[in-house]
């Protein structure tokens, strides 16, 4: 009976529905701790009752955003999938520097502090993180092949390795080089230290991800290959590889932008970098928040770069392997 009741009356079910979701959007929103001050700054009429009844006010104020929140919802839906999300990557940037404009920030002080972050942090970023990811590639490459191997020895060193990297925190990594590595008679600078520590903890994650890649091409290719003559070192090369990197680029592209961030973390031993000068500046007049915000952004920024260019690479190697 519920059932037929339902179906017969799909309008009624699709307002009731909706009841429900506004109902709880509106508890979810009053449950926040909304503040009614807004409402009164825009309706004066009702600031004196707003004050007066604090819980009616942000139930009140709770209501009204929820019902902007499904007018928005709405209006969106009328247009087409592209301004759609151009609308709402709009809509939530400006939600965010709204949210950013309620700390107070001094402006003029980022607008003084930029130039050199951008110059100096930027750039010790980028340097840093390009050479790790070069270097984690080539023994992610290794560590593949090796985990592949049906050598014990070989199979035993690449799961050891992928192992302690992969489990030990990359913080304690980089404090063990920098620190632990000149007690044995090894001194080395900071920022070989961090390239070092970076490359040693994305070449085990990526090591799982060239495994893989690699293991997901079918093991016809490689009989072929083997067929044709080709060694094992020009199958793994010539068709095995080129095959594998379509599976491999998209993820291989996450950790790159993953490291840009991580990279972050060789500011404790002093390097540079974003996040080093982003603390450092913020010191001198006891403006922290503007430049940690200052830093999130150009991280934030750098990073859609990076999805971009991995977005680019992903379409130029699918054609590829279509052809």
């Amino acid at each position: 009976m519920i059932r037929s009741l339902l179906l017969n009356n799909p309008d009624a079910v699709r307002r009731a529905g909706l009841a429900l979701i506004l109902s709880l959007v509106t508890a979810a929103l009053y449950g926040m701790g909304i503040s009614s001050a807004w409402l009164g700054k825009m309706v004066p009429p009702l600031a004196g009752w707003l004050s007066e009844s604090p819980a009616l006010g942000r139930l009140l104020a709770a209501m009204l955003l929820a019902l902007a929140i499904y007018a928005n919802w709405k209006a969106l839906r009328l247009l087409s999938r592209g301004w759609q999300i151009f609308g709402v990557w709009l809509e939530l940037f400006i939600l965010l520097m709204l949210f950013f404009y309620s700390f107070d920030l001094s402006l003029g002080f980022i607008a003084k502090k930029i130039g050199f972050m951008i110059s100096q942090g930027v750039v010790t970023t980028l340097y840093i993180s390009a050479i790790s990811i070069a270097i984690a590639t080539v023994i992610a490459l290794v560590g593949a092949i090796a985990k592949l191997s049906k050598n014990g020895v070989i199979y035993g060193l690449a799961t050891f390795y992928t192992s302690l990297f992969r489990g030990l925190p990359l913080l304690m990594q980089i404090y063990i080089i920098y620190l632990g590595l000149p007690q044995v008679g090894y001194v080395i600078s900071a920022i070989p230290a961090g390239i070092l520590a970076l490359s040693l903890c994305y070449g085990a994650y990526m090591t799982e991800i060239f495994r893989a890649g690699i293991e997901s091409i079918p093991r016809g290719q490689s009989e072929g290959a083997t067929a044709l003559g080709l060694s094992p070192a020009q199958t793994m090369g010539l068709v095995v590889l080129p095959q594998a990197m379509r599976v491999i680029i998209p993820p291989t592209g996450n950790q790159f932008i993953a490291m840009l961030k991580d990279s972050s973390l060789v500011s404790v031993v002093g390097v540079w970098e974003l996040m080093y000068l982003a603390r450092t500046q913020g010191q001198t007049e006891f403006r922290h928040i503007e430049m940690l915000i200052t830093a999130s952004m150009i991280y934030w920024v750098l990073s859609i770069g990076l999805e971009l260019v991995q977005s680019r690479i992903e379409k130029r190697f699918g054609r590829f392997n279509v052809r």
